[in-house]
C-alpha cells in the first residue's frame, strides 16, 4: 500500500512518499528539497575583496557576497624591526575583516617594482643582509633582497616562523599565499637584470619553512615555475594564479590562458591538485580590460571553473556596465567553489524514544570545487514545546565532489565546456533518539556544522527553506514513548 501527498515545510515545497516496509508498521517519508539559484556566501570560497573589506569596498555590487578579504604586504611592513612582528597592524586588519563578515587571506612580498618603495625591511643592511640593485624592464634602481645571502635568507625564514607561530590557525584567517620569492611574491624575476631567482635549494628552504610554520591554515603556492609548484603542491598546498583572462594582452603570440597555464600545470603535475587543496584566481588587469579587448567572458569563466577554482579576485575594480556582464558574472559565481544540494532525504515517519532514527540522504555538488574543510552533516530535532536536540553525524561534506571535464585538450582550448555537476553521493546516518525526549511530532532540520562539538551551521545550501539560525527544516518525524 502506498500513498503520496504534498505538504508545505517553511517556504519549501516538498514531495513526501510513504509506504509500508517489509510488512512492518513503519512508514517512510521521502523529501525532495527545491534547488535555488542564489549566489551563496560560504566560507573558504567565492569573491575576494582586495585591500579593503566588503564593508569598505565601494565597487562591490550589493548582489555579490564576499567572505574573503585579500591583502598583500611587504616583508618590511610586517617586520618593521628585527624580530618584531607588526601585530598591531595584523590584529587591526583581522578585527576589521571579522567585523565585515569575512576572513583574511594575505601574501608577503620581498621584491618591489616601485623605485624608492622596497618591500624588504630597511634594517636588513644593518644586520649584515645583502641587498641588490636591479631593474624591472625600463625601471632602473630597484633594491631587492638577495635570498641567496645566508644572513638575508635566515632573517626571512625566521620572520616566516614567527608569523606562523603567531597566526597559524587563527580563526579569522582563511589562507596564506606561499609568496616571498620574486616580483610581488609571484615566484619569477621576469625582465630583471642582474637580480635572479634564488638558487633552487634556497627556494625549497622557503617552501619548507612555510609548510612547517602553517600546518593549520591552508597555503596557496604561486603558479610561476613548474619545479617549485610541483614541490609545494606535492606537499599539500593549493595554488594561485594572478593572470586569469589574459588572452593576448602581453603578446600576439603568447598568453597565460593558452600557453603559460597549460604548460606550467602540466609540467608541475598540478592539474589534479584541486582534489585535495584549493585553487585561487586573480584577474589579469580586471574584467573591464577583458570586455574592452572583446575577450569572451564565457570562455574565461568556464576555463576557471574547469580548473576547479574556489576563489576569484577582481582587485576590487568596478565591473563593466551592461546586463550581459552581470549575467555572466552571476552565472560564474553560482558555480565557483562548492555548492551543495540535498536531492533527497528519507526516514521513517515514526521512531520510539531510546531508539535510532535512520536517515538516508542524497547530496550533490553542483559547484566547481570540494569543500576542503571537515564540516559535518548535522540534524536538529525540535519538539512540540520548542526544545531542540542536535546530533552531529560522522559524514563530512568533503566527500561530495564536483563534476569534471578533461582540460587542455584541443577542443577544450577552443571552447571550454560547461562543468557538469558532480555525481550524487548517498549518506546513511543514524540519529540516536534520547530516551528522555518527550513524545510528539518533531521538526527535522539539516545543517552543515564545523566539527563534532558545533551546533551552529556554517554552510549555506543551494536549497530553499533556510531558517534564521541557518538550519534547513525539511521534514517532520513522530517520536513515540519508549
Amino acid at each position: 500500500m502506498k500513498s503520496t501527498w504534498w505538504i508545505p515545510v517553511n517556504v519549501c515545497a516538498l514531495t513526501l512518499v510513504s509506504s509500508l516496509v517489509s510488512g512492518e508498521e513503519a512508514r517512510w517519508v521521502t523529501v525532495h528539497p527545491v534547488e535555488i539559484e542564489d549566489i551563496l556566501a560560504n566560507p573558504g570560497m567565492g569573491w575576494e575583496t582586495f585591500h579593503r573589506t566588503a564593508a569598505n569596498d565601494r565597487n562591490l555590487p550589493e548582489w555579490i557576497p564576499s567572505t574573503v578579504h585579500y591583502l598583500r604586504w611587504g616583508w618590511g611592513e610586517l617586520e618593521p624591526a628585527p624580530g618584531r612582528l607588526n601585530v598591531e597592524l595584523l590584529d587591526k586588519v583581522l578585527a576589521e575583516t571579522r567585523s565585515a563578515g569575512q576572513k583574511l587571506a594575505f601574501r608577503v612580498m620581498c621584491c618591489s617594482t616601485t623605485r624608492g618603495r622596497p618591500y624588504h625591511p630597511r634594517w636588513l643592511r644593518d644586520v649584515g643582509g645583502r641587498v641588490i640593485t636591479t631593474r624591472y624592464g625600463d625601471i632602473q634602481g630597484l633594491e631587492v633582497p638577495d635570498l641567496d645571502d645566508p644572513v638575508t635568507l635566515n632573517a626571512h625564514l625566521n620572520f616566516i616562523r614567527r608569523l606562523g607561530a603567531k597566526y597559524d590557525g587563527h580563526p579569522d584567517l582563511d589562507h596564506v599565499d606561499l609568496g616571498s620569492v620574486g616580483w610581488w611574491g609571484e615566484w619569477h624575476m621576469s625582465n630583471s637584470e642582474p637580480a635572479r631567482m634564488p638558487l633552487p635549494e634556497n627556494q625549497r628552504k622557503i617552501i619548507d619553512t612555510y609548510l612547517e610554520s602553517f600546518r593549520k591554515t591552508p597555503l596557496l603556492m604561486l603558479i610561476d615555475g613548474p619545479e617549485m609548484l610541483h614541490y609545494a603542491t606535492s606537499r599539500g598546498t593549493g595554488w594561485r594564479a594572478d593572470c586569469l583572462g589574459d588572452m593576448g594582452g602581453f603578446s600576439r603570440n603568447w598568453c597565460h590562458m593558452r600557453n603559460a597555464y597549460p604548460d606550467t600545470l602540466s609540467k608541475a603535475q598540478a592539474i589534479d591538485v584541486w582534489e585535495t587543496a584549493p585553487v585561487a584566481w586573480e584577474t589579469c588587469w580586471d574584467i573591464r580590460k577583458w570586455v574592452e579587448e572583446g575577450w569572451s567572458l564565457r570562455y574565461i569563466f568556464n576555463y576557471a571553473l574547469a580548473l576547479h577554482g574556489s576563489y576569484f579576485n577582481n582587485k576590487s575594480a568596478p565591473l563593466p556596465p551592461g546586463d550581459e556582464v552581470r549575467e555572466e558574472v552571476t552565472r560564474f559565481l553560482r558555480r565557483l567553489g562548492y555548492r551543495l544540494v540535498i536531492r533527497e532525504l528519507r526516514h521513517p515517519t515514526m521512531v520510539r524514544a531510546g531508539e535510532n532514527l535512520s536517515v538516508t540522504m542524497v547530496w550533490q555538488n553542483v559547484g566547481s570545487a570540494p569543500c576542503y574543510r571537515p564540516y559535518r552533516v548535522a540534524f536538529r530535532l525540535t519538539g512540540p514545546s520548542g526544545k531542540t536536540f542536535i546530533h552531529v553525524g560522522e559524514k563530512t561534506v568533503r566527500e561530495i565532489l564536483p563534476g569534471e571535464v578533461e582540460v587542455f585538450t584541443q577542443s577544450f582550448m577552443q571552447n571550454p565546456p560547461d562543468l557538469p555537476p558532480g555525481k550524487p553521493v548517498t549518506f546513511e546516518e543514524i540519529v540516536p533518539i534520547e530516551r528522555t525526549l518527550e513524545p510528539g511530532e518533531y521538526s527535522l532540520a539539516v545543517g552543515v556544522v564545523d566539527g563534532a562539538d558545533s551546533q551552529k551551521p556554517v554552510v549555506q545550501l543551494a536549497i530553499a527553506g533556510k531558517d534564521a539560525d541557518g538550519w534547513y527544516p525539511l521534514s517532520r518525524v513522530l517520536i513515540a514513548s519508549p
